[in-house]
């Protein structure tokens, strides 16, 4: 569940800083581990697709952290697709960063490297426990779609999807 550089490689506002850096670090690991065990108290286990830290370092994978003063309070991670589609993972804010739009930033910096990446759509799995992304994903533009790739209908997740060109899937 989910559930961007510029030429400077990293976006700051305001006193957060997003940029892309790497997850093995201790602070990005407890945000990857309270963003694992957030979902595992929604959805049952077999319907949660993790990543671990060593998959969030593949090479098709664009990692994000967003730091405040600092101190990581948000990841996020862009899959590059050779099919030419990106899939957004590991899309987190630590509920005490939230109500700072950090998670719009987030979204914004992965759909701008997806179109640098010259990606025709953003697909994502969340989830219907979670109204918040929801909202923040349809804000941003994205629609329901139904399953992709390896993903099934579970009764629990929730696909979308934005278009980035005018090519269709």
């Amino acid at each position: 569940m989910t559930d961007v550089v510029a030429d400077t490689g990293a976006e700051a506002r305001a006193d957060v800083l997003i940029a892309a850096e790497s997850p093995r670090q201790d602070a990005v690991i407890a945000l990857v581990a309270a963003l694992d065990r957030y979902l595992l108290d929604l959805y049952p286990a077999d319907t949660c697709h993790l990543l671990d830290i060593g998959e969030l370092e593949a090479p098709d994978l664009r990692f994000l952290v967003a730091r405040k003063d600092g101190v990581a309070v948000g990841c996020a991670a862009l899959r590059v697709d050779p099919t030419g589609y990106g899939e957004i993972k590991r899309m987190y804010v630590d509920p005490a960063a939230r109500g700072q739009r950090i998670g719009d930033r987030l979204l914004a910096r992965l759909e701008e490297l997806a179109q640098a990446e010259g990606l025709n759509a953003l697909l994502l799995e969340s989830g219907i426990h979670q109204p918040e992304a929801l909202a923040l994903y349809r804000k941003a533009g994205f629609t329901d779609r139904g399953p992709y790739a390896c993903y099934q209908d579970n009764g629990v997740s929730v696909f979308m999807e934005k278009l980035l060109t005018e090519t269709v899937r």
